[in-house]
């Protein structure tokens, strides 16, 4: 099916039910949104685009934004999501690359001044009062094959890579949300993080597929601020990076009988950014029900740590999430042993096939139908996958295999460091050393790097620890929240 059948039946079946309430007050019904949506893919197919024809979203995380999410699709054409954030030489790298044909921003955006083979919309009062004297033209007649969106996977640095996910396997991933996740036509998912990244849009089109609410509250804000929005919104679902979830923890209270967030059913994140102390305080005075998914923009999603799984598999990933298959395999795409670290591979009806106009990284990355995430694991006789590290990150001392995760994990657990980075440190003698960033908890800033030395030492064999620590002020991350190794291994270079 076209994905946009499922608003055009939630306009129906509950007309006034809020499609998208936002942090000034302003609500949208199902009826209404289903009228914009239609309008603007009117408006669109009047603007000459045509099917599969690529349209950058350059807008910010508004309930416009949200409506072109359902209108480019309806028109027949492509998503292409932007960071508005990014300075125009990004932007138009982007929309070169992928051959994008127009591209939707904000008014007064500095791109207007750029000229290029695509062609510009301004989402501003003139587009509105364009859209308001459409009559919509309802053509839900797109295969479920037909492309929905382009998935970026590399933002805007080194070659872009982006698959281009089918309404087909859009719809395999909603599976995963409603199966694992949990989302329901009754959900109040708080939309917290920018729209452009792969989790929050597809959480939040998910949300509106199933007729429940999506709640906008864009960033920037206080953590205090989120929680009360929350709070007075009775937001049931609420995903956010391990970076937010931190600051969120600076706010004091909450118990597991009377939780911070007295009307979440679920707070979820990515990654495996969070050690076990930080999930277990989540779970004690936020939300009792923590998960944290694993997956990628590429393949969707691929494991789940949930709440209730045992203590012992803490610092996992979790199970396979609904419909996927797991696999480990050597350097010949090979199965490994139980317990044995290799190449992840993974497949379900929602992953990618391919990346779209670049063939030398498919072919690295889609292989016999399994997606390779470039994540290095393992698994035990559970079937809890336990992440080693990326393989580009792999550190070979000497001739001897070093998985930073390892070393990562055993920083984290002493008391007074907060996050941990490992990366390779070129060596004559031995290849590669191994060098450590750590990021001390402020309460503890008085720590020595003797003592997280003699830390090591005690619980990592002598050729895995440090050759040194440095301690910084701030660690280098994505708009994801995840940590950019390379600006680590750059500091190297100079010493």
């Amino acid at each position: 099916m076209n994905i946009c059948e499922a608003i055009e039946k939630n306009a129906q079946r509950r007309p006034d039910h809020p499609a998208i309430m936002d942090c000034n007050g302003d609500v949208m019904t199902y009826s209404e949104y289903w009228q914009l949506v239609n309008s603007w893919a009117t408006a669109l197919q009047n603007k000459g685009i045509g099917a599969q024809d690529i349209i950058g979203v350059n807008l910010q995380d508004t309930s416009n934004h949200l409506i072109a999410l359902y209108a480019i699709p309806l028109s027949g054409a492509v998503i292409l999501p932007m960071d508005w954030r990014w300075t125009n030489n990004e932007k138009i790298r982007i929309l070169r690359h992928f051959g994008a044909r127009f591209v939707l921003s904000e008014p007064k955006d500095s791109i207007f001044n750029v000229k290029g083979p695509w062609k510009h919309i301004e989402i501003n009062k003139s587009w509105e009062k364009l859209v308001c004297v459409q009559q919509p033209k309802l053509d839900l007649s797109e295969s479920v094959d037909s492309p929905l969106v382009l998935a970026l996977s590399s933002g805007t640095t080194g070659t872009p890579k982006g698959p281009m996910i089918t309404h087909q396997q859009f719809l395999a991933r909603f599976m995963i949300y409603f199966i694992t996740v949990g989302f329901s036509e009754r959900d109040r998912f708080l939309c917290a993080t920018p729209l452009y990244f792969g989790g929050c849009r597809g959480y939040s089109m998910c949300t509106l597929f199933a007729g429940g609410t999506v709640l906008l509250h864009p960033l920037p804000y206080e953590a205090f601020e989120l929680l009360t929005f929350a709070n007075n919104n009775l937001a049931t679902r609420l995903f956010l990076v391990p970076t937010l979830l931190r600051r969120l923890m600076n706010i004091k209270g909450g118990t597991p009988e009377i939780p911070l967030f007295n009307s979440l059913k679920l707070l979820f994140s990515t990654g495996a950014d969070l050690h076990e102390a930080e999930r277990n305080e989540l779970m004690q005075r936020f939300c009792p029900r923590y998960l944290n998914f694993y997956g990628s923009t590429d393949g969707g999603g691929c494991s789940a740590l949930m709440w209730d799984d045992p203590k012992h598999v803490s610092n996992s990933v979790g199970r396979p999430v609904f419909g996927v298959s797991i696999n480990i395999v050597d350097e010949f795409d090979l199965p490994v042993p139980v317990g044995v670290v290799g190449r992840i591979r993974y497949r379900h009806p929602g992953t990618a096939n391919a990346y779209y106009k670049n063939k030398r990284e498919s072919e690295k990355t889609f292989k016999d139908g399994w997606y390779y995430p470039g994540d290095l694991g393992r698994l035990d006789e559970q079937g809890y996958l336990f992440l080693a590290g990326r393989e580009i990150d792999l550190i070979i001392r000497g001739g001897v295999n070093i998985y930073p995760n390892e070393i990562e994990d055993i920083l984290t657990s002493h008391s007074a460091i907060l996050e941990a980075a490992v990366v390779g440190w070129p060596s004559t003698e031995f290849g590669q050393e191994i060098a450590a960033f750590v990021l001390l908890n402020p309460k503890e800033k008085h720590t020595q790097v003797s003592h997280i030395e003699e830390h090591c030492r005690q619980n990592l064999a002598s050729y895995k620890v440090p050759r040194e620590i440095f301690l910084i002020d701030e660690m280098p991350k994505s708009g994801v929240g995840k940590v950019l190794k390379r600006k680590l291994s750059d500091r190297l270079d100079s010493l």
